[in-house]
């Protein structure tokens, strides 16, 4: 494959696009490097991403380069690659969310470093999407709106038993202890993340254990798992289900917050498997549906999935500026894969192919209808 063909073809996609390479756009890619061309033609996504942390291109404004590219249509031509196609065929043979491998997610992703996290996040260090619709003027307000929402959704009372699934560093956990009265059990499958919560829980009612959540025993009022189900995988959507119905009461309620996919799919993108997060994929609505049925009554569905544009923005502004504190431990390449991350999420939440679900379930439905809280 010839480095002028590449060249035209490459040119010519994005420009379909609207991107023009070389262009006076902020989203326009600048090419340092013609081996570039041949590389993203190859390898897709892979390509793409692997190039910039090598710095091959620079974009002033990769959030909105890949907003363009998601409403193009680039993303599924590229997803169509042998490539891509392989690794879809091996995410039907393979379970990568089974049970040997349930610790794979916290040492290649939150166990990083909770430096890092700390500088990026939000004081309670809450590492899914914020709620911004409630008039939040910065992250630390719309991160309390969002663990407001959830508590005001679950109808908290003091004294009440919660089972937080993957409870990061505790901020929920922390929340409800402190402003609900609730009694809070955390599990998590991240060192790092069970000693944080640990220590910022101090003197609360509330317990962390490091434990795949498919040991937990015991009976709770009310199960909340935010932003862990994505690390679940497709062939485990139903074991989730069936353990959360398991320790829930049967007056109880269920508050999952997800990510969710337009589309079903059994595998994610090569290049966030490989750098990013290298077990689990986005659900969508008919798999966390089939998941489940006859275990569960849907009592609430709400999408603020739009909300995860302006979250993942404030979260690149904090690691940006504080980058310098952070260099040497991590180095120059970690910046730019942890920058295309960040920012090329945000695009694609910005497209709305990806979106975020809150959806509360309870066993029988809620006695007399459930009242939904925005």
């Amino acid at each position: 494959m010839s480095n002028q063909f590449s060249k035209k073809v490459i040119k010519a996609l994005f420009s379909a696009a609207g991107i023009t390479v070389d262009g006076p756009d902020p989203w326009d890619i600048k090419v340092l490097d013609e081996r570039f061309y041949p590389r993203v033609l190859r390898h897709g996504s892979m390509g793409f991403g692997e190039s910039y942390m090598d710095g091959w291109w620079e974009c002033g404004a990769i959030d909105t380069l890949i907003e363009k590219i998601t409403h193009s249509g680039l993303r599924e031509k590229a997803r169509k690659s042998v490539r891509v196609i392989l690794l879809g065929l091996a995410a039907l043979l393979v379970n990568e969310g089974r049970r040997s491998k349930a610790f794979v997610i916290g040492e290649r992703h939150y166990d990083l470093g909770n430096d890092l996290f700390h500088a990026m996040l939000d004081p309670y260090m809450i590492y899914s999407c914020a709620y911004w619709n409630g008039g939040a003027r910065t992250l630390a307000e719309a991160q309390e709106a969002k663990l407001d929402l959830i508590c005001r959704k679950l109808f908290l009372k003091p004294g009440m038993e919660v089972l937080d699934i993957g409870c990061g560093w505790g901020g929920f956990a922390k929340y409800a202890a402190e402003r609900y009265g609730a009694k809070v059990t955390g599990v998590t499958v991240s060192k790092e993340q069970a000693a944080r919560a640990a220590e910022c829980c101090r003197g609360l009612p509330v317990h962390i254990r490091l434990e795949d959540y498919r040991s937990v025993r015991g009976l709770f009022d009310r199960v909340v798992s935010v932003g862990m189900f994505e690390h679940v995988g497709y062939k485990n959507h139903r074991v989730f289900m069936k353990t959360a119905r398991r320790v829930l009461k049967e007056s109880g309620l269920f508050l999952l917050h997800t990510i969710g996919s337009n589309v079903s799919r059994t595998s994610t993108d090569p290049w966030i498997r490989k750098y990013i997060f290298p077990v689990g994929m986005i659900p969508s609505i008919a798999q966390i549906g089939k998941a489940a049925e006859r275990l569960f009554v849907m009592d609430d569905w709400h999408n603020f999935g739009a909300d995860y544009d302006a979250t993942l923005m404030a979260w690149f502004r904090n690691f940006d500026a504080r980058w310098p504190a952070l260099k040497k431990k991590y180095g120059e390449r970690f910046y730019r894969m942890w920058k295309y991350y960040l920012l090329a999420s945000a695009g694609t939440f910005r497209a709305r192919e990806l979106q975020l679900w809150q959806i509360v379930f309870s066993k029988r439905g809620a006695p007399g209808g459930y009242r939904s809280e925005r």
